[in-house]
């Protein structure tokens, strides 16, 4: 069943990269209208994955919490999670530096540059510490799951499980209910995750209708020197990977290659979150540790994102031929280490950090403009690292606490074993 639907994804991959290209080569008139249509099927799916974050979220959450027993536990698992998204990131933002000062793909740019006073219509005053310490806490649950808040989902997720902790006779029933509503929320996903493979043509038919393959090629050294960054970084997690969690990390490779190409062919890490659950609690994950980190590491260890942000960042000023000396661009990935963390909620996240942080070392907001029209073929590489980096972080925390189990046997058709979800995770051998 894996096996198919990663064919029917990559088919649907290719189907869209071939009709994209007809439409855009021979309805050069209509080819606007030909990828809003198209797009519509992306759209609907991205609606339905929304439709399911928030109760899925917190159902998990909560019952992963609460079986947890100790407040001190919850403490210990925090600080690992915390000190691990810490250092990917810096990792990360260091890959990036290192790599856009290696290949240089901003000197002798070819294109004709943006004027330095123009401007980019990003909401950068939407971001600031103080509105993103904030917008940590919901004024409001019903309004948090209502606008998919992820992490004002989790912040209250934690003050609830812990409540139901303390008082275990009182919530019994409530646990169990959250229990139950788990599993109907992951048997939902299952129905949800049958569109995948339509959407995944409708995206990139509609992306490749409505840019063309050509718009490429006018920043191919950029995106070039990009990807090979993220193929780098790709290569350490999983190197990391090996080492901390030993040969069997190569199972868990194959099964997030479907979460993997979800979130690169959507172009969005969240439509990717389900199965991305699923597989790790597939691979041994204690359910009470995937739902804890996962979706933490949605708004704090978006590592494809956080190299993009000092790749980008530099490119621009080489663009602009401005000389920043190795103080200056240290300093400058110390800013986005802190304001890559303040983004939650804001709309085109990853443009936004860079364009505050520019404005921040004298290079123009405006040199954006050049791979604005290329983001979304960015955002895909960006979206599918973010998902290797989450499962990476949310495995070894989980080798960490002693609460990596054997693998999970499923048959065609299951979506996740029953005594795995939400908070009922089996005995581990050897605990």
């Amino acid at each position: 069943m894996s096996n198919r639907f990663t064919q029917y994804i990559l088919a649907a991959m290719v189907l869209g990269i071939i009709m994209g290209s007809a439409i855009y080569n021979f309805l050069p008139d209509t080819r606007g209208d030909w990828a809003s249509s198209i797009n519509l099927i992306a759209v609907i799916f991205l609606r339905l994955i929304k439709m399911i974050i928030a109760p899925l979220v917190f159902a998990t959450l909560v019952g992963g919490i609460a079986h947890m027993g100790s407040g001190s536990k919850l403490g210990r698992i925090f600080a690992k999670t915390m000190g691990w998204f810490i250092s990917a990131s810096f990792v990360s933002l260091l890959l990036g530096l290192v790599m856009v000062n290696l290949l240089q793909p901003g000197a002798n740019f070819p294109g004709t540059l943006p004027a330095a006073g123009q401007s980019t219509g990003l909401p950068v005053s939407a971001f600031s510490i103080e509105k993103f310490l904030t917008h940590l806490i919901p004024t409001s649950i019903a309004d948090a799951m209502a606008q998919n808040e992820i992490l004002q989902i989790v912040i209250f997720a934690v003050f609830f499980s812990v409540a139901m902790g303390a008082l275990p006779e009182r919530s019994k029933q409530l646990l169990s209910l959250i229990d139950d509503v788990g599993h109907i929320m992951l048997k939902v996903t299952g129905y949800v995750m049958l569109f995948a493979p339509f959407a995944v043509w409708a995206a990139i038919t509609a992306t490749v209708a409505k840019n063309g393959l050509l718009v490429l090629w006018k920043l191919i050294v950029f995106m070039g020197g990009f990807y090979l960054s993220l193929f780098i970084l790709w290569g350490i997690l999983v190197v990391v990977g090996f080492v901390v969690i030993g040969p069997r990390y190569s199972h868990l490779l194959k099964l997030i290659r479907e979460p993997l190409m979800i979130a690169f062919s959507t172009a969005s890490s969240e439509a990717a979150y389900p199965k991305t659950l699923e597989g790790l609690n597939r691979f041994g994950a204690s359910s009470r540790i995937s739902s804890f980190v996962l979706p933490l590491g949605y708004s704090f260890n978006l590592d494809g994102t956080m190299m993009y942000c000092t790749f980008a960042s530099v490119f621009i000023a080489q663009t602009y031929h401005i000389d920043m000396s190795l103080g200056t661009q240290l300093a400058m990935l110390a800013t986005l280490m802190i304001t890559s963390k303040g983004v939650a909620g804001v709309p085109r996240a990853s443009l936004v950090v860079i364009a505050s942080t520019l404005s921040q070392f004298g290079i123009p907001e405006a040199g954006l403009l050049m791979i604005m029209g290329i983001d979304t073929f960015l955002d895909m590489g960006r979206s599918a690292t973010n998902v290797i980096g989450n499962t990476l972080a949310t495995s070894v925390v989980a080798k960490w606490e002693g609460e990596l189990g054997p693998e999970h046997a499923m048959g065609p058709g299951d979506a996740v074993p029953e005594d795995m979800v939400p908070g009922e995770v089996p005995a581990m051998a050897g605990h």
